[in-house]
């Protein structure tokens, strides 16, 4: 389970501060996987780094009662002067992992081929996603926090990744962000959707796409 309690996180912008959330209270359940949905630049990303404690929000905590991913698909935890490889094994370490099983799991899994010993900053960006999908699905989380992974590559690496991602769901919950509402109806079971600071949350995925499809009509604030 995951609880996020009186959340707050605002950036201050050219503009004015841009509030993320407000005073957010909210609770993802165990072993059930939730569609993170809203407009571009709502901030999805950016609850999900608060959710991972990649970055500290102003007020309120997250608290959980299982082992959190760090945001799949996010690449800001790899040292660009370290090889895949190198970092691959610094992350094992830092999750306490099987640092050679780990690093077999990536170095078959992502198909980085030789560049898996070259720099991370030498990566495009499809091969930070390989890399970054191919570490968080070798530690088996209680919750996999996902950001448009799937999306990344060509046809047989994202079936590849969606049928890795389903077996991890097996055991596993996961808060997807996505913009794909056949992709979000295939691997959720309930929806969450950010909308000017406030998280609405439905049991239904249809009631939560629906509320997400009616957003996107609107006129974007902030």
């Amino acid at each position: 389970m995951i609880q996020l309690d009186r959340l707050s996180k605002s950036f201050a912008t050219r503009t004015g501060r841009k509030v993320i959330v407000e005073n957010l209270t909210a609770v993802f359940p165990t072993g059930v996987s939730v569609a993170l949905l809203g407009r571009n630049g709502v901030g999805k990303s950016t609850l999900l780094k608060l959710i991972a404690g990649t970055i500290r929000p102003d007020f309120g905590q997250v608290l959980s009662t299982g082992s959190v991913s760090y945001p799949v698909g996010f690449s800001g935890s790899f040292h660009g002067d370290l090889t895949g490889r190198q970092n691959a094994r610094f992350v094992a370490r830092l999750y306490g992992a099987d640092t050679d099983e780990l690093v077999q799991f990536v170095q078959d899994f992502a198909e980085l081929g030789e560049h898996f010993d070259m720099p991370f900053r030498t990566y495009s960006a499809g091969m930070r996603s390989r890399l970054s999908f191919g570490v968080s699905m070798a530690i088996p989380f209680d919750t996999y926090l996902v950001d448009e992974v799937t999306s990344v590559g060509d046809g047989a690496f994202r079936q590849k990744s969606i049928r890795m991602f389903d077996k991890r769901r097996e055991t596993s919950g996961a808060i997807v962000v996505s913009h794909s509402p056949p992709m979000v109806r295939r691997i959720c079971d309930m929806g969450a959707v950010l909308e000017g600071g406030v998280l609405h949350c439905y049991d239904d995925i249809d009631a939560a796409l629906a509320h997400h499809e009616e957003t996107l009509k609107r006129p974007a604030t902030g």
